[in-house]
């Protein structure tokens, strides 16, 4: 039977894509991108040019590539023990290849006599911008490392690929693995009702309770976290909730602290044996930050301007909770902090987030936020019927995406709500990369958004928080990202930019969540039809920035801590790793008594990929810098304005890589960003 892992259809027959398939598909791609790797190293030099070479290098992968991504991918969906088995067998031979690659010495010599030829002089802007990005590439994994020493190189990578993966399922299965039950029904006060729901609904699932005698089940999952730690009046409820979320990754089995160290030592040795002071200088020399010491001045200014305002903010909610109870003010306990946030926001405000889930029916956001991109980009987005598509679970949606002149642009698949065989959080990924081919026409990109989000209950359809809309949102914009790259270079392509540019696309989309004339497009009660009431809007958008600078702080705290490890990550391996880095993050961290744990152990944007987001964590603050900027054109322009949005697709989403981004945002702006804008949207001037 034909292999389906092998298989580049368009529509991606998801049900024969079998565990029992992976070993000898991915064994088949490797060994073709080993010859086609081979040819380009063996022929001659003199004729080496970019066609037979940098090219030929782009295109050497492309089989695997898209196999292993889709071997990837259905770990993250559709998690299994075969899976998870096949996909670790092979991880160790994909990692030696892919860092085997940029270490052929015989194909480094090919690419160094090709960009010396004489006809690069008339290779085109897309061209010369491969050329330059694949020898900085190659230079940047140790091309030009001495033999003796590229054998250890190799081994690192190898090491850090399985290391990293091991960490991710840690995170997986401690996530799964708690649970807790509740039995009495005082115990849930507070609650709303569709988390109270949602809570009895899993525990029947799991087997607990009856319809007469009802248990509620609550699990780690962040749609049965979350209502809890905000809502819930039993203080004991949210401590073990609480405990629980922070235990993750530090507790056997699924124990992660060893696997931090090594992870970070490892990354630092990478980096000296590549001629780098640090980790963060080794990833950052090819971002917009440049340096690990511009990423740390980026946040210890932002530190800077936000420290008064945050302690201020941590002062007020001691005060509040002691006025509240009649008790002396003092530090909190962790689990009190978003309760009594939210007590002082409603009283504050008259305003509870609670409030506004009737008018967010997951259909009608998603309907919307198409209309919101028909109106700004001239995109239809169309969803085919269930059944003639298929999906990785019966869940998940398939859509076409096509574009003013009626081009199919691309297609995605949109998956949205929790499992157990489904890592957590929200994220935006490719599995095919179209684009213009050389004769002229254009093949459509293939995507996908997953997310953890309030699911569907017995009684009512998905009702979703406003934060979890603006998720939506900004995956999304990460998917307009891949959509509407115009680049002939698949690797220049969507979202193969700089790490601290990428967000862009994806935080822009977040500012239409906050605007009237945007939500009258699907803010619309799940049972009536009606908008959102004129006084719950104004009460929403007055509430925006209450603690806004405890939510910079947050994000700077997880910047600092990334930053720590990975600039100079000594006195940390060598000490009490958590002591040594609450010391460090004392003026960042909301004081609670007891202290919280920081959050190494289960933080996988930075511990989950041999490089992911690590050193890069800043790149969230920073292009929530450029998002604010650029949204202040829309918003002088109209935020529906059509040329506008034909302008920002031109300038940035459709260009990729291919220009450094700096000038992309430059383009669209027709200047550098303002670091004003975001501080005051944060209401932080």
């Amino acid at each position: 039977m034909e292999n389906l892992f092998l298989d580049r259809s368009f529509h991606i027959r998801w049900s024969q894509l079998t565990a029992a398939g992976v070993e000898s598909a991915i064994s088949h791609a490797l060994a073709k991108a080993e010859q086609a790797i081979a040819r380009i190293a063996e022929q001659d030099p003199v004729r080496a040019d970019f066609r037979s070479t940098f090219l030929a290098l782009e295109e050497a992968t492309d089989l695997l590539n898209e196999s292993w991504g889709k071997v990837s991918h259905l770990t993250t969906v559709a998690d299994t023990p075969e899976l998870r088995e096949a996909f670790n067998t092979m991880l160790p031979k994909v990692s030696a290849f892919q860092a085997g690659v940029p270490l052929n010495a015989a194909l480094w010599r090919q690419l160094k006599a090709a960009a010396a030829h004489p006809a690069a002089t008339g290779l085109s802007a897309g061209q010369r911008r491969l050329r330059e990005e694949t020898m900085a590439d190659f230079l940047q994994q140790g091309a030009d490392l001495p033999a003796e020493q590229k054998p250890r190189l190799e081994a690192l990578q190898g090491e850090l690929a399985q290391l990293t993966q091991k960490y991710a399922e840690n995170v997986l299965d401690a996530t799964n693995a708690w649970e807790l039950l509740v039995r009495e029904a005082a115990a849930l006060r507070g609650l709303p009702d569709h988390a109270r729901e949602a809570a009895r609904q899993s525990a029947l699932k799991k087997g607990h309770g009856t319809e007469a005698e009802p248990v509620w089940r609550f699990t780690l999952h962040a749609p049965s976290q979350e209502p809890v730690m905000l809502y819930a009046e039993d203080a004991e409820l949210r401590r073990q909730v609480w405990q629980a979320a922070v235990a993750a990754g530090s507790q056997p089995p699924q124990d992660n602290r060893e696997l931090v160290r090594r992870i970070v030592a490892l990354r630092a040795e990478k980096a000296a044996l590549l001629g780098k002071a640090h980790f963060a200088d080794l990833v950052l020399a090819r971002r917009m930050a440049g340096s690990g010491r511009t990423a740390l001045d980026f946040i210890e200014d932002m530190h800077g301007r936000v420290t008064v305002a945050f302690q201020r903010e941590c002062r007020e909610l001691e005060q509040f909770k002691a006025g509240q109870t009649q008790t002396p003010a003092a530090p909190l306990a962790p689990w009190e902090v978003a309760f009594w946030a939210e007590r002082l926001r409603r009283l504050r405000y008259a305003f509870d987030e609670e409030q506004l889930r009737p008018y967010f029916p997951v259909n009608g956001v998603l309907a919307g936020m198409f209309e919101v991109t028909r109106r700004v980009f001239g995109l239809t987005v169309t969803e085919k019927p269930a059944g003639t598509v298929e999906t990785w679970h019966p869940e998940v949606k398939f859509y076409e995406v096509h574009d003013r002149d009626g081009r199919h642009i691309g297609s995605f698949y949109a998956d949205w709500h929790p499992r157990e065989s489904k890592r957590g959080g929200a994220w935006m990924n490719y599995l095919i990369t179209g684009g213009p081919r050389p004769a002229g026409s254009r093949a459509p990109h293939l995507g996908l958004i997953c997310g953890n989000l309030t699911p569907p209950s017995a009684t009512a359809p998905a009702l979703l928080t406003h934060r979890e809309v603006e998720t939506v949102f900004h995956e999304f914009g990460h998917l307009l990202h891949h959509l509407f790259g115009e680049v002939e270079i698949k690797s220049l392509n969507g979202v193969n930019v700089a790490w601290d540019f990428v967000e862009l696309p994806s935080q822009i989309m977040e500012n239409w969540c906050w605007e009237r004339e945007s939500l009258d497009l699907f803010a619309r009660h799940h049972v009536t039809g009606a908008p959102i009431p004129a006084d719950l809007f104004e009460r929403m958008v007055a509430a925006k920035n209450f603690r806004s600078a405890t939510a910079t702080m947050r994000q700077l705290t997880f910047a600092r801590l990334d930053l720590a490890l990975h600039l100079d990550p000594a006195p940390f391996l060598a000490g009490d790793l958590p002591a040594l880095l609450r010391r460090l993050l004392a003026d960042y961290l909301v004081p609670t008594v007891p202290p919280a744990p920081t959050a190494e152990n289960r933080f996988t944007h930075i511990f989950s990929d041999p490089v992911g987001y690590a050193a890069g964590y800043y790149s969230y603050k920073w292009a929530e810098v450029l998002d604010a900027d650029a949204f202040t054109r829309f918003k002088r322009e109209g935020i529906f304005n059509p040329v506008t949005g034909a302008e920002f697709v031109a300038k940035i989403l459709s260009r990729g890589n291919s220009a450094d981004p700096m000038k992309l945002f430059v383009d669209f702006m027709g200047r550098p960003p303002d670091l004003q804008a975001l501080l005051t949207r944060a209401g932080l001037t």
